[in-house]
């Protein structure tokens, strides 16, 4: 049996070991997490069919008996790392579902800070990515949003943990994180006048880099235009 040619067939269909050649030693799964433990580690650019292989103490001929290229390769190790949505509590209404689902995908992500990178190339989507989105627009069926407009609170959702991660990411240690804040600080002291809400900003304590807030507050103001928006619909 031939290995399939498409990410989609990969991610969609059986995945398949292939039948020719020596018994095989390996499987897709275990390919997709070695893929992903080589990005935790060292980031997306990292992971090559070569790179993985070595992981084996295979060749990467080998790997290509189980997934066309890099590219199938890295739309199965994205839809492995992030996995199935978890069931949504019984009996919760939209707000705290969507807050706890928020809550999860920032925990997945903030552990696999290369998901991002990898939500942006050119993808096949996968079954667990799209059980995460069905959470979200299921916890708003009950709403008088509409369809569309269910399917981009989830995005704009999204799209806060995905900034807060990349910031995070780029500053992964508490003394990168420190260096351009007590710069921002030093420099509004310096020039208050000059930018005197932001003066007064930091002087309340914003840039500052133990401030954990950011991912509450803007959680927050997004529910509650959300709430707004199904208020406004009703």
């Amino acid at each position: 049996m031939a290995v399939r040619s498409t990410g989609k067939d990969l991610l969609w269909g059986a995945w398949p070991q292939p039948a020719r050649g020596p018994k095989p030693g390996l499987s897709l799964e275990r390919i997709a997490a070695a893929a992903a433990g080589i990005a935790d580690a060292d980031g997306l650019a990292a992971v090559s069919m070569q790179r993985v292989a070595d992981e084996f103490g295979a060749t990467a001929m080998s790997l290509y008996r189980y997934v066309p290229g890099r590219n199938e390769l890295l739309d199965l190790m994205t839809d492995l790392t992030l996995g199935p949505a978890p069931q949504p509590a019984e009996a919760t209404g939209w707000r705290a579902a969507l807050d706890t689902w928020t809550r999860r995908v920032y925990a997945v992500l903030w552990g696999h800070p290369w998901l991002i990178e990898a939500f942006t190339r050119p993808r096949c989507v996968g079954p667990n990515e799209l059980s995460w989105l069905e959470r979200a627009v299921g916890a708003l069926a009950g709403t008088s949003l509409t369809g569309p407009e269910r399917v981009d609170a989830a995005v704009v959702l999204l799209g806060h943990v995905h900034a807060l991660v990349r910031n995070g990411a780029s500053l992964s240690s508490a003394n990168a994180r420190a260096e351009p804040a007590a710069t921002i600080a030093s420099l509004l002291r310096e020039h208050a006048a000059d930018y005197p809400a932001l003066a007064a900003a930091a002087a309340d304590g914003a840039f500052s880099p133990q401030d954990t807030e950011g991912f509450e507050f803007g959680l927050r103001c997004i529910l509650d235009g959300i709430d707004a928006a199904i208020t406004s619909a009703t």
